[in-house]
C-alpha cells in the first residue's frame, strides 16, 4: 500500500497545466488574436492614407471610397475573429473550471473522514461552487484581454520605432509606468482578496448550519443570536470587499493618467514634427492612434492583474482541498470474500488526538451470528468501535481482523460491502424511493424491494405518496424521520449483508413499530454477525453478548442477566435509563 504524495507548484503553474489539456482551442485563440490584432492595426494605416490623400488631393471618391472599403473590411474580419476567439476563451475557461471542480469533488470521495469531520462543510462547498466561479470569471478575463493586449504593444511598438523612432522611444520608456503602478496596487490588495474568499467561506457554512438547524434554532429562540452572528461575518465581509474593490479600482485611474499624459506628449512631439515637415499630417493621426493602441492594453492588462489576483486566490483555495492527503490506497490490497462473519479486535488502540487516548488495548473476538450490543455512556467510545469496525478510520496500533484478515489488508468497498450500517442519524438521497431503496442492491426487483419495504413497515406509508415508490424524495423532504428511518432499515433488509451494525436504527420510531421493527431485525440478524449500539437497553436483552464501555475499554461483558448479577457498571446503566 502506498500513501499520496501531496505536491507542491505554483498556483499559476497548475494552472497553466490544465489549460495545457485543450491545445486546439488554445492554439486557436492565439490564431485569432493574431488576426484580430493585425485588422485592427490596419485600419489607423488605411484612415491616416484617407486623410493625406484629403490634403494632398481634396476629396476624390473613387480613390476613397476603395480606402472605405479596405476599412469596412478590416473592421469586418476584426470583428469575426474576436467573436470566434471570444468563443475559444470561453471554452477554455469553462473546460479548465469543470475540470478543476471535478479534481475537487472527486478528492471528497477519496479524503479519510478526518478531514469531513473537521472542517467546515459550508466552507468546503464554498471552495468547490463559489471560488470556483470567481475564478472562473477571473481566468474568462485573462485570456480574452491578455492575448490581444500582449499582440497589440508589440505591434504597435513595432510600427511606432520604425515610423519615428524618436517619439516611438519615448512611448515605450513612458508607458511601463503604468505597469509599476499596477503590480504596486495588486500586491497591496491581495491580502484583502484573501480575507475577502476567507470570510464568503465562513459566512457560506454559518449559513449552511443556520438552515439546517433552523428548527432547533427556533426552539430555542436563538434568531436574533444567529441575526447578530451572521450580521457580524457579513460586516467583516463588507469591509474586506469593499476594500479589495477600492484599491483595485485605483488602477485603471492611475494607468490612465500616465497613459494620457504619454498621449500628450505624442501629439505635441508628432505636431512640432508636422510644423517641421518630417510628418504629415495623415502620418500624425496614424501615430496618435496606434498610441492609443498600444496605452490601451495597459489599461485592460493593469485591471485584468488585479482580478487574477483575486481569482488566483480562489484557485489556491481549491487546490488547497485538491492537495489534501488521501486516505491510504488500497489498490493493491485483497478483496473480502466468502464471509462468514467472525470478527476479531486485537489489542486495538486508537485516538482521534494524539494527545487524549480513548481506545487503549482492546481485544474482543466475535463468532459468526453472534448478536453484539454495545452499551455505555456517551464518549465512551461505542460508535468509534463502529469506525474502527467499518475502517473510517484506521487503528493506531493492533488490528481490526474480519476472517482472520486486517481490515487494513482489505479494499474498503469489499469490507464495507459486507456490512449493512444503519445510523441515527438518516440520510436519503435526491431521488425516487426505489432509487433510495435500491441504493445498496441496484439489480434488485421490485418484488425483493416491495418484500423488504414491508419487512421494515415502510410499505404502507409508501404506497398511500402520490405516486408510490417513484415518488420523488429530497434530502430532507416532506417525510418524518420515523419515516425516513424506516427507508433506511428497509434499504439495508434489501441487500441481506452477513454482518450488520445498528447504532440506534429505531431512535426515531414510535414503541408500537419499534416492536414490529425488532422482530423484523431479528429474522434479519439470524445467522448474521450484528453489531448493535444501544441506549435504550431493554432493546437489547435478548443479545449474545453485551459490551460495556467506559473510556475506551470493555469493562463489562456478558448476557443481560449475568450483568445484571454482577451489580456494575451495567446495572447501574440499566437500572438508571430503563
Amino acid at each position: 500500500m502506498k500513501t499520496s504524495v501531496v505536491k507542491k507548484e505554483s498556483t499559476l503553474k497548475r494552472i497553466l497545466r490544465y489549460v495545457g489539456r485543450y491545445p486546439v482551442s488554445l492554439c486557436g485563440s492565439i490564431l485569432l488574436a493574431m488576426i484580430t490584432v493585425a485588422a485592427t492595426l490596419v485600419v489607423p494605416v488605411l484612415f491616416g492614407d484617407a486623410i493625406d490623400c484629403i490634403v494632398e488631393n481634396g476629396i476624390l471618391w473613387n480613390e476613397l471610397k476603395f480606402i472605405f472599403l479596405k476599412i469596412v473590411i478590416a473592421v469586418g474580419v476584426a470583428s469575426l475573429t474576436q467573436w470566434l476567439m471570444s468563443l475559444c476563451n470561453n471554452r477554455i475557461s469553462c473546460n479548465v473550471v469543470r475540470d478543476i471542480r471535478k479534481d475537487a469533488f472527486d478528492k471528497l470521495g477519496a479524503l479519510p473522514l478526518q478531514y469531513i469531520d473537521t472542517h467546515s462543510h459550508g466552507d468546503t462547498v464554498s471552495r468547490v461552487v463559489a471560488d470556483a466561479d470567481q475564478f472562473s470569471d477571473g481566468l474568462l478575463l485573462g485570456f480574452t484581454q491578455f492575448f490581444t493586449g500582449a499582440l497589440t504593444i508589440l505591434g504597435t511598438i513595432a510600427f511606432m520605432l520604425i515610423t519615428n523612432f524618436k517619439i516611438g522611444l519615448v512611448v515605450v520608456l513612458v508607458t511601463p509606468a503604468s505597469l509599476f503602478v499596477a503590480r504596486f496596487v495588486a500586491n497591496h490588495t491581495h491580502q484583502y482578496f484573501q480575507e475577502q474568499t476567507k470570510c464568503r467561506g465562513e459566512q457560506t457554512a454559518f449559513a449552511e448550519e443556520a438552515i439546517g438547524g433552523l428548527k432547533t434554532v427556533q426552539a430555542f429562540a436563538h434568531e436574533d443570536e444567529n441575526v447578530e452572528k451572521f450580521d457580524e461575518i457579513n460586516d467583516r465581509l463588507e469591509k474586506a470587499t469593499m476594500n479589495a474593490t477600492f484599491y483595485s479600482s485605483l488602477t485603471n485611474p492611475s494607468t490612465r493618467f500616465i497613459n494620457n499624459l504619454v498621449y500628450a506628449l505624442v501629439a505635441l512631439l508628432g505636431a512640432l514634427d508636422v510644423i517641421g515637415g518630417a510628418f504629415t499630417v495623415g502620418g500624425l493621426t496614424k501615430f496618435l492612434s496606434y498610441a492609443n493602441q498600444y496605452t490601451k492594453p495597459f489599461n485592460e492588462i493593469s485591471g485584468v492583474i488585479t482580478e487574477l489576483k483575486g481569482a488566483f486566490v480562489c484557485a489556491a483555495r481549491i487546490f488547497e482541498l485538491i492537495d489534501e492527503r488521501e486516505e491510504i490506497s488500497d489498490e493493491n490490497s485483497r478483496c473480502l470474500m466468502n464471509v462468514d462473519g467472525e470478527v476479531r479486535l486485537d489489542n486495538v488502540s486508537f485516538s482521534y488526538v494524539e494527545t487524549k487516548k480513548l481506545i487503549e488495548n482492546l481485544s474482543l473476538t466475535v463468532t459468526p451470528g453472534q448478536r453484539i450490543a454495545i452499551v455505555g455512556r456517551t464518549g465512551s467510545g461505542k460508535t468509534t468501535l463502529i469506525n474502527l469496525l467499518m475502517r473510517f478510520y484506521d487503528v493506531k496500533g493492533g488490528a481490526v481482523l474480519v476472517e482472520n484478515q486486517d481490515v487494513r489488508d482489505l479494499t474498503r468497498k469489499s469490507l464495507r460491502s459486507h456490512y449493512g450500517m444503519v445510523l441515527q442519524e438518516t440520510w436519503l438521497k435526491h431521488g425516487t424511493v426505489r432509487e433510495n431503496l435500491k441504493m445498496g442492491k441496484p439489480d434488485a426487483t421490485d418484488e425483493e424491494m416491495i418484500a423488504a419495504a414491508k419487512a421494515a413497515h415502510a410499505h404502507s406509508f409508501i404506497k398511500r405518496m402520490e405516486k408510490g415508490y417513484d415518488t420523488l424524495l429530497s434530502e430532507n423532504g416532506t417525510l418524518s424521520e420515523g419515516q425516513k428511518q424506516l427507508l433506511c432499515i428497509a434499504r439495508i433488509m434489501l441487500t441481506k449483508p452477513p454482518m450488520l451494525i445498528l447504532d440506534e436504527a429505531t431512535s426515531s420510531i414510535d414503541t408500537r413499530t419499534e416492536l414490529k421493527i425488532s422482530d423484523a431485525f431479528g429474522k434479519l440478524m439470524e445467522g448474521r454477525t450484528s453489531f448493535v449500539v444501544a441506549h435504550r437497553l431493554s432493546t437489547i436483552v435478548h443479545s449474545d453478548c453485551i459490551l460495556v464501555m467506559s473510556n475506551g475499554h470493555v469493562v463489562e461483558q456478558g448476557k443481560h442477566t449475568e450483568l445484571l448479577a454482577l451489580n456494575g457498571a451495567y446495572a447501574e446503566l440499566y437500572r438508571g435509563l430503563d
